[in-house]
């Protein structure tokens, strides 16, 4: 036997809180244990000897006294100082075996070595090698349930040397066997106790603790016996087959089986996963479908705007519009609009003159507005032609009587159904051929049930007024030019030619912006209220979640035993909470472009417009979800003690 301790306990005390007071389940137990022994402890059931494993095994700290391993004290230790004692120099034992069911044998072995940061293929062959000298080399992909309770305690004990093990800690390790079984395993511990490893066995069974070199009675909290039946024998220091994974290389190796483990979590319980990331499937479709649909609405309001002409600018006679003297200004003539037409900016041009005469068709007669207007107009005003033709420059050149009415005057004229294309009206006093009936477009100042007649200005000015100048030009701005210098820019031309600014110009800019002005407010407004959702979904993430960390406090409390970090177990439930929000945040952006394909495919008018901004916005918000509304549950997971947690299964 070695003079130093392996193991010294000096005066250590555990107590728990027991309504008002406290129970003492550890009373100023002092003990040494050597490299090498093999000790059975036992005692009746509440005597205190799970405890004191559990304190050698630093899965439980003192409430008192001191605890070191090989010099080392333990109260100096960080929760991650222990994990590393826990992972590098124990190896447990448990009387339940506490084997993760969603793990394979082999995968249940490889658990330390994954937090010791060794390859996959280092760990497979170790792992595989303990289950086969454990004679359970047939068994490697079977899970827990589909062991016998021998084979899983083989399983467990594979587990306890895994990272070499130098302290086997056995709790009760036949309790839940059968004597065959049971004489297995003890055949297997007194054989790793052969081979150097120093075996701390808990047990009430007096013929279980016959087996050891060194029997401790423990009654009350007490050691009330400490009988040595022989030498220690074997108490050599074992030194691991394996190298440990240190640096990046480890880091990344968790990381890496962190998700691994999260795949397998979400794949064993598909139900609750789905269930999960519903909120986040709702909250991601209704952000990036109303974003889409707002996209696509605007778009439609702005097409139809432009319909209606609203890149356009109006030029009228006078200093302004409500200027008394306009009309005796006699300035605005055609050839200003041939002027405007030539410049680079300007898409098209018409002039225009109005008046209002008695339009006849047989014995019906209306009252119709007569608008004087160029080839152009049609294209200005974005005007739909229903049936026949538009008049052209040849028909303005030669003051030719045709007309274009729009569909109310169809409507109002014919009333017997005659198809008005080629039919003659009389406007006034003059006779006009219909060449084409368009679609009422309404400007504000229309009303709807309104009758108008489109007919060459020049017919108009000549036939029908008898004038030379125009009461108007109306400009559409080039869709590349902005509508505030298209304006300066019309107005120095016509200052420069008419030596003096004897006009106004009315921009109509001004409706486009206040109509999409309004189309954004609704689409923000709309947008937030399904981001609230987002926000529920998340919420709904964070409680499923925490009920996941409350069913899971068994699997969290084995992880920590084989010496899981805090900081591994936080990362595997972040990582898990940030695959449900990111698979959620794919499917969610599915359905919304599901639901456009539904729209298009439907003809709703307009099509949701969907852009890369949005969809990478909903998976980085996906991601941020997962993070903010996962960090809690994942801490509370990592905050576990392991003993607390290994007691609730």
């Amino acid at each position: 036997m070695q003079d130093k301790p392996l193991l010294e306990l000096r005066k250590v005390r555990r107590e728990y809180p027991s309504g008002d007071g406290v129970f003492v389940a550890l009373k100023d137990i002092d003990l040494d244990i050597h490299a090498g022994e093999m000790v059975a402890i036992i005692g009746a059931s509440g005597s205190g000897k799970s405890t004191l494993m559990n304190v050698l095994g630093c899965l439980d700290r003192p409430t008192s006294g001191i605890y070191r391993i090989g010099g080392r004290q333990t109260a100096e230790l960080e929760s991650d100082d222990l994990a590393e004692l826990r992972r590098e120099h124990f190896g447990f034992i448990f009387q339940r075996y506490h084997l993760l069911g969603d793990l394979s044998a082999l995968g249940n072995v490889e658990m330390p070595a994954i937090y010791s940061g060794r390859s996959r293929a280092e760990r497979k062959e170790r792992a595989a090698s303990l289950l086969a000298r454990l004679g359970l080399d047939d068994k490697l992909e079977n899970r827990p349930g589909q062991l016998s309770g021998g084979q899983q305690q083989r399983v467990s004990i594979a587990r306890a040397l895994m990272n070499g093990g130098r302290v086997i800690l056995a709790d009760e390790p036949t309790g839940a066997l059968d004597s065959s079984s049971g004489r297995e395993v003890m055949q297997i511990l007194r054989e790793l106790h052969g081979d150097g490893h120093t075996v701390i066995l808990v047990t009430h069974e007096p013929t279980i603790a016959e087996q050891a070199d060194r029997i401790i009675e423990i009654s009350d909290g007490e050691i009330i016996s400490d009988r040595h039946k022989g030498s220690a024998g074997g108490a050599r220091a074992l030194s691991s087959s394996l190298k440990r994974g240190n640096g990046l290389f480890g880091f990344f190796g968790r990381l890496q089986e962190a998700f691994h483990m999260a795949l397998l979590a979400m794949s064993a319980h598909r139900l609750r996963t789905f269930l999960t990331m519903l909120g986040i499937i709702i909250g991601i479709a209704s952000v990036v479908s109303v974003v889409a649909l707002g996209n696509g609405s605007q778009q439609q309001i702005l097409s139809n705007i432009s319909s209606l002409g609203t890149n356009t600018l109006s030029i009228y006679p006078g200093r302004s519009q409500g200027d008394l003297r306009s009309a005796r200004v006699q300035t605005l003539v055609p050839a200003d609009a041939a002027a405007l037409a030539a410049q680079s900016f300007v898409d098209s041009v018409t002039p225009s003159v109005s008046t209002s005469a008695t339009t006849r068709y047989l014995n019906v007669a209306a009252s119709s507005e007569v608008q004087g207007v160029g080839e152009d107009y049609f294209r200005v005003r974005g005007t739909r032609l229903l049936q026949g033709s538009f008049f052209d420059a040849e028909s303005v050149q030669n003051y030719a009587q045709v007309a274009v009415i729009d569909d109310n005057s169809a409507a109002a004229l014919f009333v017997n159904g005659d198809n008005p294309v080629g039919t003659v009206i009389i406007v006034g006093t003059v006779p006009m051929r219909i060449i084409g009936v368009v679609e009422n477009n309404l400007l504000g100042y229309r009303q709807s049930n309104s009758l108008t007649i489109f007919s060459p200005y020049t017919t108009v000015m000549s036939r029908l007024l008898g004038q030379h100048y125009l009461s108007s030009i109306t400009v559409r701005v080039a869709d590349d030019v902005a509508m505030d210098v298209a304006e300066q820019a019309v107005t120095n031309l016509m200052t420069m030619r008419h030596g003096v600014a004897d006009f106004s110009v009315f921009n109509t800019d001004n409706i486009r912006q206040t109509i999409t002005s309004t189309s954004q407010t609704m689409t923000l407004l709309i947008a937030a209220i399904a981001l609230i959702s987002l926000i529920v979904g998340g919420i709904g993430v964070m409680n499923i979640m925490l009920v996941s960390v409350t069913e899971r406090t068994s699997e969290i409390g084995v992880r920590m035993a084989v010496g899981a970090r805090q900081g591994d177990i936080l990362q595997q439930f972040l990582i898990e909470t940030v695959l449900v929000c990111l698979l959620g945040g794919a499917i969610g952006i599915l359905l919304a472009l599901g639901l456009g394909y539904i729209f298009e495919a439907a003809e709703m008018g307009f099509a949701m417009i969907f852009s890369t901004s949005s969809i990478v916005a909903a998976f980085v918000c996906s991601t941020l979800i997962g993070v903010i509304f996962g960090f809690l549950p994942a801490r509370n997971a990592a905050r576990l003690d392991p003993v607390e947690a290994l007691a609730r299964d």
